[in-house]
């Protein structure tokens, strides 16, 4: 799918763009380019020390923002794939910070979008949240009008073959920011602290982030938003694998925090369809035939009223099973 091709990750030198490079670069290794392109210097150093020029000649390095549009023009240039990774996503900074939010998550996909169609780029798969949905807090709301705006933009495209869409997951295990290493960190100084005991949350891996942006590239048509079956784990769970012997405090909500994430409402449901692997929301007014599409996914309507709900998930993570999937993706040396 990739051979040959030239890919470029905004926020590459986050944990899922860093996983998604690792992941590109040993799976297709006759890929013909991967841009990094961030505006961090110092993690793209680190990174170029990580991948050494001589030994993957293919990969680059990009300084930008994506709230600079004619930056992301030039960069677009020459590129076939974008996976749109950058964004504000720690829900209290972003509360606080409400019009540096907006200028990269809603302000900087509408620069996307722009560079994407002024450029020869075929494919983009955006990034998105379980927060998008029901959002309650800003940086959900602006990644919900990311998300409309990357599935609006299929009706813009003209001539041009160019398909939009749109990934949605819950909290990748291990990302920066997250519970588990925070939990990990705090665990020395023995004391976990708890926003709230009745807290669920999704779960997926990074590996599983990069599987569903793989799986949007090669078989997206355009407008969908594809969202993972995944197991959901509760709060009490994390600290009791995490630090058993720990003080497990409860501190209260942080501003902008739901007890429970959704990724499908019922409103959805009318357009939701079961690929088996994942669900996709289908646009209201897609550019191709509903019915060609059902039969070439084998996708299955959900009923009426369904919802996605991390509280009411069907599987669920045990304290066993995180301590496992915390010593396999996030700490080797992890024991409890």
């Amino acid at each position: 799918m990739l051979q040959n091709k030239t890919i470029l990750i905004t926020g590459g030198t986050g944990s899922l763009g860093k996983a998604l490079t690792s992941h590109i670069l040993e799976k297709y290794p006759f890929v013909k380019k991967l841009v990094i392109f961030s505006r961090d210097e110092q993690k793209q150093f680190q990174m170029a020390q990580e991948y050494p020029h001589d030994q993957y000649p293919q990969l680059r390095f990009f300084i930008g923002d994506v709230r600079d549009r004619e930056r992301l023009v030039r960069a677009f240039k020459g590129i076939d794939y974008v996976i749109h990774a950058a964004a504000m996503k720690h829900v209290h900074i972003a509360e606080y910070n409400p019009d540096e939010c907006v200028k990269t998550n809603i302000d900087g996909a509408r620069n996307v979008i722009h560079a994407c169609l002024e450029t020869d780029v075929q494919r983009v798969v955006a990034l998105s949240t379980d927060k998008a949905c029901a959002p309650i807090n800003l940086y959900g709301a602006t990644k919900l009008a990311s998300d409309k705006l990357f599935v609006a933009a299929n009706n813009i495209t003209g001539w041009n073959p160019i398909r939009f869409s749109v990934v949605r997951y819950g909290n990748v295990m291990g990302s920066n920011g997250s519970v588990i290493p925070f939990f990990l960190n705090k665990r020395k100084e023995g004391v976990l602290p708890i926003t709230d005991p009745n807290m669920t949350r999704f779960n997926i891996s990074l590996q599983g982030g990069v599987d569903m942006v793989m799986h949007a590239l090669e078989h997206a048509w355009g407008g969908e938003i594809f969202i993972p079956k995944i197991p959901s784990y509760r709060i009490m769970d994390v600290a009791q694998a995490i630090g058993p012997d720990c003080e497990h405090k409860v501190v209260g909500i942080r501003p902008g925090e739901k007890v429970h994430e959704e990724m499908i409402t019922p409103s959805d449901s009318f357009y939701t369809y079961d690929l088996g692997k994942y669900y996709t929301i289908l646009p209201s007014n897609p550019k191709w035939k509903l019915d060609d599409f059902i039969q070439s996914h084998a996708a299955v309507k959900v009923a009426d009223g369904f919802h996605y709900h991390s509280g009411e998930n069907t599987e669920w993570e045990t304290v066993d099973s995180l301590r496992k999937l915390i010593k396999d993706h996030v700490d080797k040396t992890f024991e409890v």
